[in-house]
Parts: structure tokens; C-alpha cells; sequence
């Protein structure tokens, strides 16, 4: 019962903004050279789905999303369980770490497009740049939390280094890992979407960036809302993931309504 109301509540607040958006705009209340009708944003979104070639952008920027965000996954988790497992590593490295993550990621773009040139690599590179230290520092913590008394009761009954690893600092690390896996989609798209707007000949961000070249605020939010529909279509199926990966955890939905 409350899912539903929270649902209606949702929608009522959706048509709120964007109707009083639109009212505004009608009124001469919003000047829509900076923040256009909502219906004229909806008639350009249209206008790109109906056109076939706008997939082969949305093909594109799906492409370096998907390759930037388990390259950076891969790496991150393993560098993380790593220096996680082993404390020396992690203070030998640790100033080198930190420093590489305080340097801002849209600097490092156009030394991406010097070394790979302006195709997909080069903004696979910075998508995995932005999502490499999210899970990074999440699978090291997570592996850290791991409770001693657990530890030490599987070493008691012979549970091996690879055991160790598979029954006990994975599963425990799980809610820390799936949690960053959640947080750096966002930054896999932003990733590739800065890419494409420093330089591409294709791609959403390529479409976004000829739009505000153009002076075209409609093209421009069109382009925003249709990137939040992607990272939203995204966390949906990340969100069936965690719920079958994490089957032990309680589900807090329904806590909430019983």
C-alpha cells in the first residue's frame, strides 16, 4: 500500500515541476532560450528516436560506458581486495594512490586524446579513471571490515588462503563492492560523455556538444534527460543484480511496509 501512494506522490511531483515548468514558460514568466518548454524538449527527444542514426550514438556512448565501467570495476576490486589483503602494499603505495585521485579527471581527457587519439579509447580510459577509485576504495574497505572472530574460526577448520577469499572476504565485502558498483555507473557515463564533448565525431555527448554550439537549449536538455534515462535504465538492472547476489541481506522495502 505505501509503495503504491509513494509511487503516486512520485508522478504527482514529476507533473508539478514539469507543468509548472511549462506553465511558466507559456506565461513569459521562464525566458525558453535558457530553459525551453518542457513540450519542445519532449518533440526533440521524439524526433531523435525516430531517427535511426541517433542509435549508432547511443550505441557509441554505450560502448565506452559499458567497456569504462568493467574495465574500472575489474581493476578496482582487485586492486582493492589486494592492498586490503595485504597492509605493507598498502602503505608502500598509499601516497601514490592518493595522489593520482586528487588529480581532477577532465585534466587527464586531453592527455587521453594525445596517447589514444579521439576515438572509443580514449574516453574508455577516462570512464575507468572515475570508476576505478569508487570501487577501489570500497573492495579495500570492505575486505578491512571483515569481522576476526569469522577469520579465525575458518583457519580453525582448514579453510585454505583461495577459501578464504570465496567463503568469507568476498561475501563480506559484497554490500561495500555492489554499493560503489552502483555509484561509479553514473561516473562510467560522465566519463564517456566528457570524452565526446572534448572532442567525437559521435556519441550522445558529440550530440549535446553540437547543440550547445548552437545555441540549442532544446537539443541540450534533450540530451540531459535522455542520459538520465540511461543511467536510471542501467541502475534498474544493477538493482535485480544486487538482489539476487545479496539473497541473505533483509529487504528493507519490505521492512518498511510490514
Amino acid at each position: 500500500m505505501h509503495a503504491k501512494t509513494d509511487r503516486a506522490i512520485q508522478i504527482m511531483l514529476v507533473v508539478a515541476v514539469f507543468g509548472g515548468w511549462q506553465a511558466g514558460v507559456t506565461a513569459g514568466l521562464i525566458d525558453p532560450f535558457f530553459f525551453p518548454a518542457p513540450w519542445d524538449i519532449v518533440r526533440q527527444m521524439v524526433t531523435w528516436l525516430m531517427d535511426t542514426s541517433f542509435y549508432s550514438h547511443v550505441y557509441i556512448t554505450l560502448t565506452e560506458t559499458v567497456l569504462g565501467y568493467v574495465i574500472g570495476t575489474v581493476l578496482g576490486v582487485t586492486g582493492g581486495v589486494w592492498l586490503g589483503l595485504s597492509p605493507r602494499s598498502a602503505r608502500i603505495l598509499d601516497p601514490f594512490i592518493k595522489g593520482f585521485n586528487a588529480i581532477p579527471r577532465v585534466v587527464l581527457a586531453p592527455i587521453f586524446v594525445l596517447w589514444l587519439g579521439l576515438g572509443l579509447w580514449s574516453k574508455v580510459a577516462l570512464a575507468v579513471t572515475l570508476v576505478f577509485f569508487i570501487t577501489f576504495f570500497n573492495a579495500m574497505q570492505g575486505v578491512r571490515e571483515v569481522n576476526p572472530v569469522v577469520l579465525a574460526n575458518a583457519r580453525i577448520l582448514g579453510a585454505s588462503r583461495r577459501d578464504l577469499l570465496r567463503h568469507v572476504y568476498f561475501p563480506a565485502a559484497a554490500s561495500w563492492i555492489l554499493s560503489s558498483l552502483r555509484t561509479s555507473v553514473g561516473f562510467a557515463v560522465v566519463g564517456a560523455i566528457i570524452g565526446e564533448y572534448l572532442g567525437a565525431s559521435a556519441g550522445l555527448g558529440y550530440l549535446i556538444a553540437q547543440a550547445e554550439g548552437n545555441f540549442n537549449a532544446v537539443g541540450v536538455f534533450a540530451g540531459i534527460i535522455i542520459l538520465a534515462g540511461f543511467v536510471l535504465i542501467i541502475d534498474f538492472f544493477l538493482d535485480i543484480a544486487e538482489n539476487r547476489l545479496i539473497t541473505w541481506r533483509p529487504n528493507a522495502s519490505r521492512e518498511a511496509t510490514s
